[in-house]
């Protein structure tokens, strides 16, 4: 399982391209080919799995939700629709679709911030708003610390 821990802020070329920081193309375990699974997030950012991780994701949807439900299809349909597989190439870099890129509001800059199993894609100034919003004290109550 992927480690992806840290915060880099990153150039994105004119065809949607950037540099996955060296930490975590190391931190891919050989299993997921090389190969991250981008998708829409929550807080307007993209997600990026691992492909051996969004696996088990797929797994875990199949076995706790229902198509059945609305909500469910609701969340099946954005999450999933939305997911793209893209292979890191020799540069070391991933090729973000344009659709995404929109989506997330991102045009010639990108914070990469990991977020353990995942590592989310976002405008910068997003970003900030976002942080600016979290204490730290919340995140120690749900943690118990």
């Amino acid at each position: 399982m992927a480690d992806f821990v840290g915060y880099y802020e990153i150039t994105v070329d004119d065809k949607g391209r950037l540099y996955v920081p060296a930490a975590f193309r190391k931190a891919l375990p050989p299993e997921a080919n090389d190969t991250f699974v981008i998708t829409r997030w929550f807080d307007g950012c993209l997600a990026v799995y691992g492909l051996d991780y969004w696996e088990r994701i797929k797994e875990r949807l199949r076995s706790r939700l229902s198509p059945m439900r609305e909500r469910d299809r609701r969340f099946i349909r954005l999450l999933v629709s939305q997911a793209v597989e893209v292979k890191v190439d020799r540069q070391g870099r991933i090729n973000i679709p344009k659709r995404l890129l929109k989506l997330a509001q991102i045009t010639d800059r990108v914070v990469v911030a990991g977020a353990l199993d995942y590592f989310e894609l976002w405008n910068p100034e997003v970003y900030e708003e976002h942080l600016r919003g979290s204490e730290m004290t919340e995140v120690g109550e749900v943690l118990e610390l």
